[in-house]
């Protein structure tokens, strides 16, 4: 998961953009310049997709990402929004419905990591992950549900720590508990619309996210976690996602874990 959503930011910027609609499906990636969000963005444009390119607070790193994508001949638009702004979020598919005809697919990304044990843990931390983590998540699913083509998919991100139950990750698990929720919940509320709904659960995975702040030593025992005995790839989670996104039109309210068989 990454780290994209803090901070307000002003919607109705679009740089190196192609305007005209396309006649293939379209996605909007939230937090997609962090680790995985890139992944995500460079597979689906692999496959197709155009791609909506959203950022929060980096917006140089959200137009390379553009750029990449661009290099498998597609339309990319960067877009930027705090997610738990219901506003800029409403504007933001605005501008990415005008520019390239309607949106197929939601990848919602952008998420905030604080490690704490409970006991020690600032509210307001735990404020700042709720307000991206689960409003964040409301917001942006809540616009999808209303907008989204028929036929389309929303890929929430939820944790395997959720299972996993790690002494610090109490907090952040409690996050990722609630976009599990919102995830089943949605794909039948939209019974008869064909737009499936699931959440994908990375294990550790080698993103800045991840890695930040910890010691090699834990690095090392939870990449041992595993029984394919590694840190999970970012490209590891886009093959996922690429899959909801596309052929996987039967996997739906479903909480997919992508962690190499952690738990």
């Amino acid at each position: 998961m990454t780290s994209n959503a803090t901070g307000n930011q002003t919607t109705g910027q679009t740089t190196g953009q192609t305007t005209s609609p396309t006649g293939g499906r379209v996605a909007l990636v939230t937090g997609a310049s962090g680790g995985i969000g890139t992944a995500i963005v460079e597979r689906l444009a692999a496959n197709g997709f155009s791609v909506a390119v959203h950022y929060a607070g980096n917006r140089e790193k959200a137009e390379e990402v553009a750029e990449s994508a661009r290099a498998f001949e597609v339309p990319a638009m960067v877009v930027g929004a705090d997610v738990a702004d219901e506003q800029a979020v409403a504007a933001m598919y605005d501008e990415v419905e005008q520019a390239m005809g309607g949106i197929d697919v939601l990848v919602n990304t952008a998420g905030v990591m604080r490690l704490s044990p409970l006991a020690e843990l600032d509210l307001d931390e735990f404020d700042a992950m709720h307000r991206t983590n689960v409003r964040g998540t409301f917001v942006v699913v809540r616009e999808a549900a209303r907008r989204l083509r028929d036929g389309g998919a929303i890929i929430n991100f939820s944790s395997t720590v959720v299972k996993l139950a790690l002494p610090t990750y109490g907090a952040y698990a409690a996050t990722k508990g609630a976009v599990d929720a919102i995830t089943m919940i949605l794909a039948k509320e939209l019974r008869g619309r064909d737009i499936t709904v699931n959440a994908v659960a990375p294990g550790p995975t080698a993103t800045p996210l991840f890695l930040d702040g910890k010691p090699q030593e834990a690095i090392d025992d939870l990449a041992a976690m595993p029984p394919l005995e590694r840190l999970g790839q970012p490209e590891d989670i886009a093959e996922t996602v690429a899959h909801l996104a596309g052929p996987a039109r039967w996997i739906n309210g479903q909480i997919l874990y992508a962690n190499g068989g952690i738990a």
